[in-house]
């Protein structure tokens, strides 16, 4: 019997995955979208709003429509190019519209938490919530703004900032003198915060219910329907090897990654982002942007490996907590940025002022903390867990 050699030409021979393998995958996300999208419109008829069936719904959609868009952006050569083009942005948009309410709810926890937190308070993070709220409303008086109203607008002042109202925890809790400012503006701060981030979300929300009962959204699903049975594969995809475009993605994100400034990451205070962050300028934070882009490409890369191993990539500790740490640097980022708006209103207290400024300031902590977490992580040797 002659003897068989493998063809060194032929990509499946050392079991490498190739675009049928990509094809599979696309499958697999396009049915989880659909099974998700399902879940939402049951829950959503059935339930209130914000059960946490409808939640989880939501997370599902977005999850399954990040991977199939960083799918096809990282082996676009292998997808018809027109249809791979047209899907992105869509589900990019959808990913964006769904994420925002979410995003708003957990930006306000934060903040707050971290008020509580500045603050000394020695009331649970809930309770002191809700003192916060009962202390601006009984604190509704002038302080030489408008007139109080029974409902104020946004960007109204949250009210004087005298009075044991403005307690950040109970009426027995007696702050340290070096935080009595801060406790003082904390109640009024958090009620601001909680003002502007509960219309946000509620706009979100509203945003949320018009993207899914527009024609644009049923357009997508359509597509992503379709994709769940016949993925637009080239006609030489299901022979290439994807292994060339994975490496592509991980030297991107490598690339990225080496051009942070990781030999300063972790310096206990970064003044420049103090300065930057409560200046009038709005504009997000020059210092934040190649950070949350090595985040996007470290996402792109983890969902190539994905593809890879169908779906079943073993688990990266080093990857995983290099990701944990760039989402805690995006949180961080946002919410700081969330409290310097807040810091800008027109008329508020100067103890409210001094309470955001402070909250911006621990805010900007966080991100080079962050930072820091991020390249000791990083610098780590790969870990695979068992």
């Amino acid at each position: 019997m002659a003897q068989q050699h493998l063809d060194p030409t032929d990509p499946t021979a050392d079991g490498a995955a190739t675009g049928d393998a990509l094809a599979r995958y696309l499958r697999a996300q396009a049915t989880e979208f659909l099974r998700a999208l399902r879940l939402h419109r049951e829950t959503g008829s059935s339930q209130a709003h914000g059960a946490e069936e409808s939640v989880d719904a939501a997370r599902l959609l977005r999850r399954s429509a990040r991977r199939i868009s960083g799918s096809l952006h990282t082996f676009r050569p292998l997808l018809d190019a027109d249809w791979s083009e047209e899907m992105r942005p869509e589900l990019a948009w959808l990913s964006g519209t769904l994420g925002l309410e979410h995003a708003c709810e957990a930006r306000l926890e934060r903040l707050l938490l971290a008020l509580h937190r500045l603050s000394g308070a020695a009331a649970l993070p809930a309770q002191t919530v809700d003192v916060m709220a009962a202390g601006a409303a009984a604190a509704r008086v002038g302080d030489g703004g408008p007139p109080a109203r029974a409902k104020p607008s946004v960007g109204e002042a949250p009210g004087n900032a005298s009075g044991p109202a403005n307690a950040s925890g109970p009426a027995n809790v007696t702050p340290t003198p070096e935080r009595g400012n801060l406790t003082v503006g904390a109640a009024k701060a958090g009620a601001l915060l909680d003002r502007q981030l509960t219309l946000a979300r509620t706009r979100a929300h509203s945003t949320a219910l018009q993207a899914l009962g527009s024609s644009r959204f049923h357009a997508v699903a359509d597509k992503v329907a379709l994709l769940a049975s016949d993925v637009p594969l080239t006609r030489t995809a299901p022979s290439t090897d994807l292994r060339p475009l994975a490496a592509a993605a991980e030297e991107r994100l490598t690339a990225a990654v080496g051009a942070l400034p990781l030999v300063t990451a972790g310096h206990p205070y970064n003044a420049e982002a103090l300065v930057h962050g409560l200046s009038p300028d709005p504009s997000p934070h020059p210092q934040d942007g190649p950070w949350h882009q090595v985040r996007l490409l470290l996402r792109l890369h983890r969902y190539a490996q994905e593809v890879l191993n169908g779906g079943n990539a073993p688990v990266d500790v080093r990857l995983l907590a290099a990701g944990q740490a760039l989402n805690r640097h995006r949180d961080a980022s946002e919410a700081a940025a969330a409290a310097a708006q807040a810091a800008r209103t027109p008329r508020i207290a100067p103890a409210t002022a001094y309470a955001l400024g402070v909250l911006h300031a621990d805010q900007r902590h966080e991100v080079e903390a962050a930072r820091f977490a991020f390249q000791q992580a990083w610098q780590k040797q790969t870990v695979s867990a068992p």
